[in-house]
């Protein structure tokens, strides 16, 4: 085994003649900075994203999701955000949704199965001012309010209270 001590202290020698203990932090200190910058390349983070899967309980969709008499506003109040920049589901940019909501039940004509939505107002901005809906079909009085769509849901929020419109989000089927 003294052939291999041989080669591995000769080897060692010659790297120590050629190089420095200052070379060797130099070349330490640059892959180090490489390496943190290394994250900061861009990405095509989308491309590795799996498909959406769709639930296979969700809602039949037909109608006019910007028009008041579409089946999921049966108990909405206010401006729907599917007419000022948003979706169905989402607020449009710029705002938040409200930390609390108020509930209704909805009849879905496209599968005549009855689902819970929950009506939640987006905050932030100015009222939107198209698509006003006001249709009260299961409204209570405020002494329930988490039924009442006559309150500014928008009070219990972060920041801005300004009411700018509101979505409609399927909780569930009822039953």
């Amino acid at each position: 085994m003294k052939w291999l001590d041989d080669i591995a202290e000769e080897s060692t020698r010659a790297v120590a003649r050629r190089s420095s203990r200052r070379s060797l932090l130099g070349r330490l200190a640059a892959t180090l900075v490489g390496a943190s910058a290394l994250p900061l390349l861009p990405i095509e983070r989308g491309a590795a994203a799996e498909p959406e899967k769709t639930d296979p309980n969700a809602p039949k969709e037909t109608g006019d999701p910007t028009t008041c008499e579409y089946w999921r506003y049966c108990g909405i109040d206010g401006f729907l955000c599917t007419c000022c920049g948003g979706s169905l589901t989402s607020c449009p940019p710029g705002t938040l949704t409200a930390a609390v909501t108020w509930i209704g039940t909805c009849h879905n004509p496209a599968d005549g199965k009855d689902y819970i939505l929950s009506y939640n107002d987006c905050c932030g901005k100015s009222g939107c001012g198209r698509c006003l809906c006001n249709r009260n079909e299961g409204d209570t009085p405020l002494y329930q309010p988490f039924l009442s769509n006559d309150y500014n849901w928008c009070v219990g929020s972060k920041g801005d209270i300004a009411y700018h419109c509101t979505v409609s989000r399927v909780v569930g089927l009822a039953k």
